[in-house]
């Protein structure tokens, strides 16, 4: 029992010298351990102090804020429209007897369109013209009948009552008379309806009445439509109204770009409507243009722009530049020291790439690219200049 009390005991002590020796190789045999974890740990630390004390500078993209003069345009969709389109309708029933225009053909105001049957309202006139002068006659005679009786009356061979009767038969066929003149005008009027005239200079339409067809006043025969000059008709937001207002007073021009045309055609600023409307906030207006050239069709839709007002000596940076904080806009400003300070602006108005903004001074270098890895003091090197921007011909709202 002894021996094997004794076997068990130096069973285990061989066990334990064992582990003992393992764990010895993993973390003694192998060389440089302790000074690749202290390494590890100072470089940590030097990083930490890195970050504080300001590392390399950030590579970024300025531009130089300028003065100069910003015209406030108002770019919006607007359609052409004809400042004259009449639908041309007879004012009789009737049969049309000649066409004398085509379709899409210009015509002069006061030039022939159609012709109508005449021939019953040229017999109403001439039955009309036979009675006035039936009435004349009869009326020449009781003149003279009338200045018969004031010889007699004198004479004392017939009663002044006598008299009295024929010079009230002399002033009832006067009135015959004049009804009959009326009648001669009115068979005029109705025998004019059955020529009918362009009433204005433009562009017919299309024509479909023809000879032979019965023009009633209910139907349209034909349409003509002025285009030369013409009228764009656009929004303005109100919040422009006064400006408009002010731009109207000027007759200040406008620009209207015709998809397809490569220059843009020009205009003056004609009609603001008397009232805003409620449901989209905007109110119409209109400008004039020259339209020999038929370059400008009704209906046709064209990009307008009007130069409300002008904004003298505005500051004006790229858009780019502008950065929406939670407490409002900021750029990033580069001092004398190539250190960057976030500035607090107000953005007048805004043009293409370009915005007008109180906050900074012309001269002052503004962070373009660059600026989501800036803080305030943050050391920069730029990396390129965008320079000075000119201003844009068309300018958005």
């Amino acid at each position: 029992m002894a021996s094997k009390a004794l076997y068990a005991v130096a069973a285990v002590a061989g066990f334990a010298l064992a582990g003992g020796a393992a764990w010895w190789y993993q973390h003694q045999s192998k060389p440089g351990a302790p000074e690749r974890a202290a390494a590890a740990a100072g470089s940590k630390a030097g990083g930490r102090a890195g970050a504080e004390g300001g590392g390399a500078p950030t590579l970024v993209t300025t531009a130089t804020a300028l003065r100069q003069d910003v015209p406030v345009t108002v770019e919006v969709n607007g359609t052409v429209v004809s400042l004259n389109s009449v639908d041309v309708r007879a004012q009789v029933s009737n049969i049309v007897k000649k066409v004398h225009v085509k379709e899409g053909q210009f015509v002069r105001a006061g030039e022939p369109l159609f012709s109508l049957d005449d021939r019953a309202d040229r017999a109403n006139l001439e039955k009309a013209r036979a009675q006035q002068q039936r009435d004349q006659a009869t009326l020449a005679d009781l003149e003279r009948q009338y200045r018969r009786s004031q010889e007699l009356l004198a004479q004392n061979f017939i009663s002044k009552s006598a008299a009295d009767n024929t010079l009230s038969q002399v002033d009832a066929q006067r009135a015959a008379v004049a009804s009959d003149q009326a009648a001669v005008q009115a068979a005029q009027v109705a025998l004019s309806y059955d020529t009918i005239v362009s009433p204005i200079s433009g562009r017919i339409g299309a024509i479909p009445m023809f000879a032979g067809s019965l023009a009633q006043p209910s139907a349209v025969m034909v349409t003509v439509t002025q285009l030369d000059p013409i009228a764009v008709s656009f929004p303005i937001p109100e919040g422009r109204l006064q400006d408009l207002l002010a731009a109207a007073r000027n007759r200040s021009p406008v620009t209207a770009v015709v998809p397809g045309m490569n220059e843009p055609l020009r205009g003056v600023l004609s009609f603001v409507d008397n009232t805003v409307d409620p449901q989209v906030g905007t109110v119409k207006a209109k400008a004039q243009f020259a339209n020999d050239k038929q370059q400008l069709w009704p209906g046709q839709y064209v990009t307008t722009s009007i130069s409300v007002r002008t904004l003298k000596g505005a500051t004006v940076i790229p858009q780019a530049a502008v950065i929406t904080a939670p407490n409002g806009r900021i750029v990033y400003v580069i001092g004398q020291d190539a250190t960057v300070q976030p500035r607090k602006i107000e953005v007048e108005y805004s043009f293409g790439d370009l915005g007008v903004v109180r906050g900074v001074e012309p001269g002052e270098r503004v962070v373009v690219e660059g600026k989501q890895n800036l803080r305030a003091g943050s050391r920069v090197h730029v990396e390129q200049a965008a320079g000075a921007m000119p201003v844009a011909k068309r300018n958005p709202t």
